[in-house]
């Protein structure tokens, strides 16, 4: 069996007859009736790091988006704390930094 991805092959330029051409077969996806509330949630959260996301790009630039982004995900990742809830929290200065 190969490996090559039939679905990215540019038949017309390869000069295959059309009969060799394969149709291109692959799982149709599922219909859903409706969003559920859960997938609802996390479509307005993604929209909301979108909206953030395009914010600090146009204020500081895209590598700035990415550092932060990324500085996030690994906060995530090790269970720590995003933001200083403690006494005073709001300012900049409270802010949990990297080590």
């Amino acid at each position: 069996m190969s490996k090559v991805d039939m679905s990215r092959l540019n038949w017309k330029k390869s000069g295959a007859p059309v009969s060799a051409v394969p149709p291109v077969l692959g799982p149709t996806p599922p219909l859903q009736a409706e969003q559920g509330e859960d997938d609802r949630s996390k479509d307005a959260f993604f929209a909301q790091v979108g909206e953030i996301a395009e914010a600090m790009i146009a204020r500081h630039g895209s590598e700035f988006a990415i550092g932060t982004l990324v500085l996030a995900a690994k906060f995530v990742a090790e269970g720590r704390p995003l933001v200083n809830r403690g006494a005073g929290a709001g300012g900049a200065a409270n802010a949990a930094k990297p080590v």
